[in-house]
């Protein structure tokens, strides 16, 4: 993932954690910044799944930011 990808995924962090309870760890985000293409892997895990469970975990995470974060990585992995 580009600097510029880390950091924009990055910039949600406090937010994120704030409004779930959720850590970043938890939440599946510290993976993403190691993903290039919703082709790449980390670990056992696709691309799509890590951003599926991310999903998941953050059902309460609202807003804006949130919206645009969601938008993004459902783009990203082709995801309606």
């Amino acid at each position: 993932m580009s600097i510029k990808k880390q950091q924009w995924l990055a910039s949600f962090k406090p937010e994120f954690e704030r409004r779930t309870g959720i850590t970043w760890e938890e939440g599946g985000l510290a993976e993403m910044v190691h993903l290039n293409t919703p082709d790449d892997s980390c670990g056992h895990d696709s691309a799509k799944s890590i951003v599926l469970y991310f999903l998941a975990n953050a059902s309460t995470y609202r807003g804006e930011k949130a919206k645009a974060l969601k938008l993004e990585l459902k783009t990203l992995c082709n995801i309606k």
